[in-house]
């Protein structure tokens, strides 16, 4: 059912092939000036104290290739506030005999995203081909562990983001300093970063879990906050129980869900 309907999402998009590759090659330009943003940074300064512009580029590669990934699959719960709270589409949705969160992630499959995963993939392939690292089946597996853990983290953080939208009829711009305020923060080390930062998107938004810490035990790097390896190469785990604990405010939001009374 799933792939039924994100088929038919792309088939109706790929009708108007001239916007599409627009607002692809769009996404591309936008990302490729971030990341010039970043080599600027370091051409200027030579390092960001201990921090190489391939290690940072393979942070920035780790999550620019997670998140354009979520966002192309999440979109249904991205609008979910605007086209289906306050339309009261939502309740349509109820009617049909299929889950609801089957529903909004089959809704849209953005394909236009596909621009910023282009770009994130060249960055990350740069980094580690400048990184020479020691590749390993343990490696690879958590290379491929790693992302895949941060396409759920930012997938669960638009389903938050819908969530709120049960109690206040609209998604709340301070969601967006968790979604794209959360991609700028993982580009670079979390050790640069305050104390209470750096706890808060450890343990109460494991954002640092899907980017920083496992890809200290990738590179084969000594974490100046002194986490262990084993810590390192757990961290990833976190957003997968992130995005368990998103589905379960998911069921608690439909409870108190009460239509738009029109």
């Amino acid at each position: 059912m799933y792939g039924r309907l994100v088929s038919q999402s792309i088939r109706s998009q790929l009708q108007y092939r001239l916007s599409f590759v627009l607002m692809a090659f769009g996404n591309f330009v936008t990302s490729v000036v971030e990341a010039v943003g970043i080599w600027a940074l370091f051409e200027r300064f030579g390092t960001l104290g201990a921090w190489t512009l391939p290690q940072v580029a393979f942070l920035y590669g780790l999550v620019n290739v997670a998140f354009p990934l979520s966002e192309a699959l999440a979109r249904g719960f991205d609008i979910f506030g605007k086209e289906f709270v306050k339309t009261g589409a939502f309740d349509r949705l109820l009617l049909r005999p299929r889950s609801t969160v089957l529903q909004l992630a089959g809704h849209e499959f953005t394909i236009q995203r596909v621009g910023r995963l282009i770009q994130g993939a060249v960055v990350l392939g740069w980094a580690i081909w400048m990184l020479d690292i020691d590749w390993s089946v343990g490696r690879l597996s958590l290379l491929f562990f790693t992302l895949l853990s941060g396409v759920v983290f930012f997938y669960a953080l638009f389903i938050f983001q819908a969530t709120i939208s049960f109690w206040t009829t609209e998604s709340l711009e301070m969601m967006n300093t968790l979604t794209y305020g959360g991609v700028e923060t993982a580009q670079y080390p979390l050790a640069i970063y305050s104390r209470w930062f750096r706890n808060f998107f450890t343990y109460m938004v494991p954002l640092g879990c899907i980017s920083y810490f496992p890809a200290l035990a990738i590179m084969g790097i000594d974490d100046p906050l002194g986490s262990s390896w084993w810590f390192q190469v757990c961290a990833p785990v976190a957003g997968y129980l992130f995005f368990l604990i998103a589905l379960g405010c998911w069921t608690l939001g439909i409870r108190h869900y009460t239509s738009t009374g029109s």
